[in-house]
């Protein structure tokens, strides 16, 4: 991904709000397949981490973009945002 392709996801992500909490369970089997389902689905999702989880944001992003076959697009703080490109319909479509 380049850093152009990178900053219009950041742009896209940014009037979004996330829609998974991980909490101080941190990522169980189910999280991360309700992630992998939405982000199916959606191409780019937004996930927050709380401040009752003791795991690092930037560890917790890795494992989720590896086990979701994702991209990290960014982590800010205790949000992560994730891309994976759809196989079909696609809705994003990234510059060149």
């Amino acid at each position: 991904m380049t850093s152009k392709q990178r900053a219009y996801l950041k742009s896209l992500a940014m009037t979004m709000d996330p829609i998974f909490q991980i909490g101080k369970a941190s990522l169980t089997p189910e999280v991360i397949e309700a992630v992998r389902e939405a982000i199916d689905k959606r191409e780019l999702v937004k996930v927050s981490v709380l401040k009752n989880c003791f795991d690092d944001p930037k560890e917790l992003a890795t494992v989720l973009a590896e086990r979701t076959r994702s991209e990290v697009v960014q982590v800010i703080g205790k949000k992560i945002v994730l891309y994976k490109p759809a196989k079909e319909n696609s809705k994003i479509t990234l510059p060149k």
